[in-house]
């Protein structure tokens, strides 16, 4: 039987300090025009926490505002307020930075991450109050540092420093003296990665209610690497999350495919559990602080927010059939080829209407599309448009041109079969992965029967292939035929002592 989709988490941390800090387009100026007027103005365009969580998109990624409900408010949005504005929702948080640089410091087993003490001091009673943090995460929170020992680091250790509000309150050290690949720069891209990733699975768990001890495989797909100089991306960031959230009885192991990896590891962990491999597996990622104001210049240039001032998370639990849970249809999975090309007509073909012409569907018999759900707020100041708009455009002409759709429905396609996008361009987090928990909620309450979630990835970006890359798979409404349960130790004797009741009467009867 096919595995469903028990539930979904998602977080977002606001990093404002990190924009200028670890973004890679401001690192980058500082490097080549450090007294450039950007760099100047960038402090005057990140927003406030409070003004993080009036922010309408932000809401709909934790779960206070449905995608549908965020499409009757006119873009941009940035400049409008969200009737929630809470830190909670429904999938998860909205993390302030000084909470987050603690949970770093929570997630550091290695002692690189340290925090100046009266900083410490200030966060440590919040990550105690903190709903979802377990007591040995607690016990893992440091005593703090002196201001003079964070600056000696920083200036003549080559560590990575750590603001807040402008301030600076702690450094992540090199783990190694002359191997880039464990330089502070790299453990603390890893670190944030691997924090927002506890963050979301911590969600995920209070989400679905499943028992710790229950979850038997945790798959990483976020886009950072660890390992050392002898194996640069080695991992295992999926086994290291686990470890910290306490999942005690799971193994892992991560998955690379750039954008597209959530939706290569959604297929994967539908396998696992198909196949009887394990019962419940985790499909997770953290963030990345490189797209940090990824477009901040083309933001500033038009007087608006950074709006590139979170890192996202999301984790998604994937188990037997339970007869009620959304089901990952596994035998209509779409993938782009070595074979296929690049264009995009080939592309939308492979992951759209290949897997659907093999059972025999057309285009508009899926009721929801998901492909690069990017926030238009975001990419539409710096020129890249409307993505998931662009994308519906393109399946519903690719409809068309196959005889499934009129040519004048193509401007009602994605009002019908499409959603506006939301998420924070962190790469692979847009990657048709934020809908899964919103979509999966509208399978349950009747209001769609199936769904696509389409991911895409640019190989080329590695330098090893110009390859494009991409998969996709569908969600559907439960049959209602849950997975068979294998048989107990009690029911197993009950079947042994009937046997040789039978077997006892065979013999009376043989012999009378």
């Amino acid at each position: 039987m096919n595995s469903v989709i028990k539930g979904a988490g998602y977080i977002l941390a606001f990093t404002p300090d990190m924009v200028m800090q670890n973004g890679t387009t401001q690192t980058t100026e500082k490097i080549v025009n450090p007294d450039s007027e950007y760099l100047k103005k960038v402090p005057e365009h990140l927003r406030s926490y409070e003004e993080v969580l009036a922010y309408m998109p932000n809401q709909t990624y934790i779960g206070n505002m449905t995608p549908d409900e965020l499409a009757t408010y006119e873009q941009p949005w940035y400049d409008k307020k969200a009737p929630v504005c809470d830190r909670y929702g429904k999938y998860g948080e909205i993390m302030p930075q000084d909470e987050f640089l603690m949970l770093m410091q929570i997630c550091d087993v290695f002692d690189l991450c340290h925090l100046e003490k009266s900083f410490v001091a200030a966060v440590k009673p919040k990550a105690e109050a903190h709903p979802l943090y377990t007591e040995d995460m607690i016990a893992k929170i440091k005593d703090g540092v002196e201001l003079s020992e964070i600056e000696h680091f920083v200036n003549d250790e080559h560590a990575e420093p750590l603001y807040h509000e402008g301030k600076l309150v702690g450094y992540v050290k090199r783990a190694h003296d002359v191997d880039t690949n464990l330089s502070a720069h790299v453990i603390h891209e890893n670190l944030v990665s691997k924090a927002s990733c506890v963050l979301s699975l911590l969600h995920l768990i209070k989400a679905t209610g499943i028992n710790k001890d229950e979850v038997d495989y945790v798959i990483d797909c976020a886009e950072e690497a660890c390992g050392d100089m002898n194996q640069r991306g080695g991992g295992n960031f999926a086994k290291a999350a686990a470890e910290v959230v306490g999942l005690t009885s799971a193994s892992g192991s991560d998955v690379r495919a750039f954008c597209a990896a959530p939706t290569h590891a959604m297929i994967e962990a539908a396998a696992l559990v198909k196949s009887g491999t394990y019962k419940n597996v985790v499909v997770c990622a953290g963030g990345c602080t490189a797209k940090l104001g990824m477009n901040g210049k083309d933001h500033v240039k038009k007087d608006m927010p950074i709006l590139e001032d979170m890192i996202g998370g999301f984790a998604v639990l994937v188990s037997e059939n339970d007869g009620v849970s959304p089901e990952i249809a596994s035998d209509m999975c779409g993938r782009h080829t070595v074979g296929t090309g690049s264009s995009p007509q080939a592309v939308i073909t492979s992951l759209v209407a290949t897997p659907l012409d093999n059972h025999g569907l057309k285009i508009p018999d899926i009721d929801k599309y998901s492909p690069e759900m990017q926030n238009p707020d975001i990419t539409k100041p710096a020129g890249a448009g409307d993505v998931p708009l662009a994308n519906y455009k393109m399946i519903a002409a690719l409809a068309v041109k196959r005889g499934e759709l009129q040519k004048a429905d193509i401007a009602n396609f994605a009002t019908e079969h499409g959603l506006v996008g939301w998420a924070p361009t962190q790469g692979h987090i847009p990657s048709g992965v934020p809908a899964v928990g919103p979509l999966c909620d509208m399978i349950k309450e009747g209001k769609i029967n199936n769904a696509m979630i389409i991911g895409k990835g640019s190989l080329f970006l590695g330098r090893m292939t110009n390859l494009f890359d991409g998969v996709s798979f569908i969600i559907q409404k439960n049959s209602g035929k849950a997975e068979e349960s294998s048989v107990s130790e009690e029911q197993i004797k009950s079947l042994i002592a009937k046997a040789m009741k039978d077997f006892a009467s065979t013999l009376i009867a043989d012999a009378e």
